[in-house]
């Protein structure tokens, strides 16, 4: 088993620093694309689904940060699982993270191609990720400064799309265009909509890093999922007025059509721009963080021993960044945006799943069960082709890790 590093890092951040960290891992390129799916899953109810999505959200990262302050080291849930459930669950939650943050590298990567150029949009998002690849082995990691540029530039993205709708009056007409909805298209969206809240788990992994973070840490979750809430609330509104359910259902690039629609057409530039910006620093970090648990995985012997390797230059797992690179670039070349966001939302809420039961072994158990009760039922909702193919490659990791005990 890898053994936890030293403690080396400063207490210097507050509850401000970590409210504006949680929020860059938060409020990225996720909400750029998945409104139109979760808009023909939940018609009407897709406010309420953003809002599940959101309590879901907030337990998860509770129970995550419940379980930081104990196991302070890389790993996530993969090391919670296996230090309160057993190695199984471990290794279960560990193989989760890596398939289903996999198809979020291809998901932001194609949606660096929807946004920067529509008709190469699988070609691009290729690029996109040699480039990058290439940027994560050279031992360049996205900055705390960086951090900030990047959710600078998409609040004000974000912004000028609403401010967009809201200036062309068309808030002033009824709501169109919208089904009814059903309780389980409202979970299934919901489900959907989770994957734009990808990254929260970040606050949970301060505790070596901030001030008293036995009480910073529990205040700044819910101020950064509520911050979070309010702006993904009032996109999802606008972009909702403006286009209309039907028109929402089908888009792939909703933002940039809403302010084409609102007689805005300049602005269309600098909204794909943003969008573009936003997806190359989530896919930066997700093939980082990737790597870094290949890497974790494979020391303990559940991956291959080769991807262990860390380069004597750069001092990065380089072994393990091609392979993952190489792997999010045969996706990306191939796979549909949507179904991209629909595996990846299954295996990660599988995986928070096993975080909340991690938890409830804690003691104080109402917020981690519901956690657990909402991620599961999120995940069987979601569209069957991502349960299904979700499900396969979870087996197919449990077999593999059978076989291997034999």
């Amino acid at each position: 088993m890898s053994t936890p590093e030293e403690p080396a890092l400063q207490r210097r951040l507050g509850i401000a620093d970590a409210v504006t960290i949680g929020l860059g891992s938060m409020i990225g390129a996720g909400i750029f694309v998945v409104l139109g799916p979760a808009a023909a899953a939940a018609g009407s109810g897709l406010l309420i689904a953003l809002a599940v999505a959101a309590v879901v959200a907030y337990c998860n990262a509770t129970s995550s940060a419940r379980l930081a302050a104990l196991y302070p080291q890389s790993g996530g849930t993969y090391v919670y699982g296996r230090e309160r459930l057993g190695e199984f669950w471990g290794y279960t939650a560990g193989w989760s993270f890596v398939v289903g943050k996999t198809a979020s590298c291809a998901a932001m990567a194609l949606t660096v191609g929807v946004y920067a150029w529509p008709a190469h949009a699988h070609a691009v998002a290729v690029a996109a990720v040699a480039v990058l690849t290439a940027v994560n082995y050279a031992g360049i990691q996205k900055s705390a400064l960086l951090t900030r540029v990047i959710v600078a530039i998409v609040l004000a993205v974000l912004a000028a799309v609403v401010a967009a709708v809201f200036e062309s009056g068309v808030v002033r007409a009824p709501l169109s265009g919208f089904d009814g909805s059903s309780v389980g298209g409202v979970l299934q969206a919901a489900g959907l909509l989770f994957f734009a809240f990808a990254g929260y788990a970040r606050i949970a992994t301060l505790g070596e890093e901030v001030r008293d973070p036995a009480r910073t840490i529990p205040r700044a979750i819910p101020i950064a999922l509520g911050i979070t809430l309010a702006v993904y609330a009032t996109v999802t509104v606008a972009v909702g007025l403006q286009l209309g359910g039907d028109v929402l259902a089908t888009s792939s690039a909703p933002l940039a059509d809403a302010v084409r629609a609102a007689g805005h057409p300049g602005f269309e530039p600098l909204i794909r721009a943003g969008a573009t910006v936003a997806a190359l620093g989530s896919l930066l970090s997700l093939i980082l963080g990737v790597s870094r648990t290949t890497l974790a995985m494979a020391r303990d012997g559940h991956l291959p021993h080769t991807l262990a390797a860390v380069h004597p230059r750069f001092a990065v797992p380089h072994r393990a960044e091609l392979v993952v690179g190489v792997v999010v670039a045969v996706v990306a070349a191939f796979a549909d945006v949507r179904g991209a966001i629909g595996f990846s939302a299954f295996a990660v809420l599988v995986y928070y799943a096993i975080a909340n039961a991690a938890a409830i072994t804690l003691g104080r158990t109402l917020i981690p069960v519901v956690g657990l009760i909402g991620c599961l039922m999120l995940a069987i909702l979601l569209p069957i082709s991502s349960v299904l193919v979700g499900a396969g490659v979870v087996v197919v990791g449990v077999v593999a890790y059978g076989i291997r005990q034999l």
